[in-house]
């Protein structure tokens, strides 16, 4: 007993030390060095561009500083733990009898908001607003944790501990595999290797890392030998999950990446077998004078607005057209303004809904992690809706955008961009920020101003053989 309390101390001892050693590295690594990003407060009179660069930049911080420290991931939300007081909570958690790092804790990394973030990465290099051979290590960071940590036939789960690459599992049978969330890595992936084509050694085996996920990745173990893909897979549970990744919605792109890889990729049977194979997921009815092409959601009016986001981030909507010729553009913009009309016609007659405060999407709420939409309104606005549906509306999307900073700004603007959501009605205000809604803020804004993201997705020959055997055609590439 003495010699197991004396080895347990000992452990503790050298734990400790460990960590105040790191805690000292963190400090000099993320301090105000020239790659470091100082926050700002509300800034008077800026046009519109000097806005849409403030928010980018002050948001992109969710990925720089506020990333995992061990592993660079993208921590799934910002109010279990900030980066930046990693250590003070290890330090004093070690010593709670209760205390895990298998739970959604400190160290729960996201693998879709990962992949968002890599892609901010790149928006923030090309504006300058970190260096290019800190942002390349930081990324080969991340690539190299990823090739030691948890994987299930090349696909990574939804939640990872940060510290060990252990998944962290979203419920009983969901413990292993997450095809769509390993697509929105593997998308943020690929437009860093086409950004970093530098002949350096480091910007060279990134791009042998990410070339090594983006191999071994096997979409087509997901469909299970029938036409269609499974949502999850586990070592213990297989295929038992039984989540089909169905309809038209984030999971778009899934299907472009399953389509897209080189060794692994579906067949168009897959593809065709699921949703696009049958008229059910048209609509073609109007709301509020808009039609809406695509989404079974009669009563929904489209859904959430991320439905327009995550696949889009990478896929550049415009001219782009399907086997059946529905417009994707038209899609994100129509979706976007019936949420808008939604909001400002108001049935459920919450406070603060208007023409310039809308936004209906998934995210925190006073009743916890909701997807809100028309049909599933709690009073709740994400700024993320608007603001990264800045490509399909920009002049609306930037009088919300004005709203929230220069008028809600200090209740919802802070150190990370604008907090996950709010709700005048209910005077509630988040304290968080969600990977995955902050990752397209930078990203669709910058695909408004420069076409950036879209201009290195679209053109990777992989990605456009993959659009083209699902039947896709767009002015990016020639069918």
């Amino acid at each position: 007993m003495i010699k197991k309390f004396s080895f347990a101390f000992t452990f503790l001892l050298a734990a400790n030390s460990l960590f105040a050693q790191n805690k000292s590295l963190l400090k000099g690594k993320y301090g105000d060095g020239p790659d470091s990003i100082a926050p700002v407060g509300i800034l008077k009179n800026l046009t519109d561009d000097q806005l849409l660069e403030t928010v980018q930049k002050q948001t992109f911080r969710f990925f720089w500083h506020g990333a995992h420290p061990f592993s660079g991931l993208a921590l799934e939300r910002s109010n279990t733990v900030l980066a930046e007081h990693y250590w003070d909570y290890i330090n004093e958690a070690w010593d709670e009898p209760n205390f895990s790092h298998t739970t959604f804790g400190p160290d729960a990394g996201a693998i879709g908001g990962t992949g968002f973030g890599i892609m901010s990465t790149v928006v923030a290099v090309e504006r300058g607003w970190v260096g290019r051979d800190t942002a390349v290590r930081r990324l080969i960071k991340i690539a190299d944790f990823l090739i030691n940590a948890d994987c299930y036939h090349g696909i990574y789960p939804h939640f990872m501990n940060g510290r060990t690459g252990k998944t962290i599992k979203f419920d009983r049978l969901d413990d292993g595999a997450d095809i769509v969330e390993t697509s929105y890595l593997l998308m943020g992936f690929l437009c860093a290797r086409e950004y970093f084509k530098g002949d350096t050694p480091r910007e060279v085996y990134l791009r042998k890392r990410i070339n090594q996920m983006w191999g071994a990745a096997n979409w087509n173990w997901h469909a299970n030998g029938q036409n269609k893909l499974f949502w999850h897979w586990s070592p213990n549970n297989g295929f038992d999950m039984n989540f089909p990744v169905w309809g038209y919605n984030e999971c778009l792109i899934t299907y472009i990446m399953s389509a897209s890889s080189q060794y692994h990729s579906i067949s168009t049977e897959v593809y065709n077998g699921t949703w696009t194979g049958s008229f059910g997921f048209k609509n073609g009815k109007e709301y509020y004078g808009y039609k809406l092409p695509l989404g079974n959601y009669d009563k929904d009016k489209g859904g959430p607005l991320f439905f327009e986001q995550y696949t889009f981030q990478g896929i550049n909507p415009n001219g782009l057209t399907d086997s059946l010729g529905n417009d994707y553009f038209m899609q994100g913009k129509n979706h976007t303004l019936i949420n808008r009309a939604y909001c400002i016609d108001n049935p459920n007659h919450f406070k603060g809904y208007s023409d310039v405060c809308w936004g209906l999407t998934a995210g925190d709420s006073y009743k916890g992690y909701v997807a809100h939409s028309p049909e599933n309104d709690r009073g709740v606005i994400q700024p993320t809706a608007a603001i990264s549906s800045m490509p399909y509306t920009p002049k609306e999307s930037m009088e919300a955008l004005r709203y929230f900073y220069y008028n809600m700004g200090d209740k919802i603007w802070s150190k990370y961009g604008f907090v996950d959501g709010f709700s005048i009605h209910h005077n509630w205000y988040a304290k968080s920020h969600l990977a995955i809604d902050q990752g397209p803020i930078v990203t669709m804004i910058e695909n408004y101003r420069t076409g950036m993201l879209w201009n290195l997705f679209m053109k990777i020959p992989d990605v456009q053989n993959g659009l083209k055997k699902l039947g896709f055609k767009s002015p990016d590439f020639k069918n």
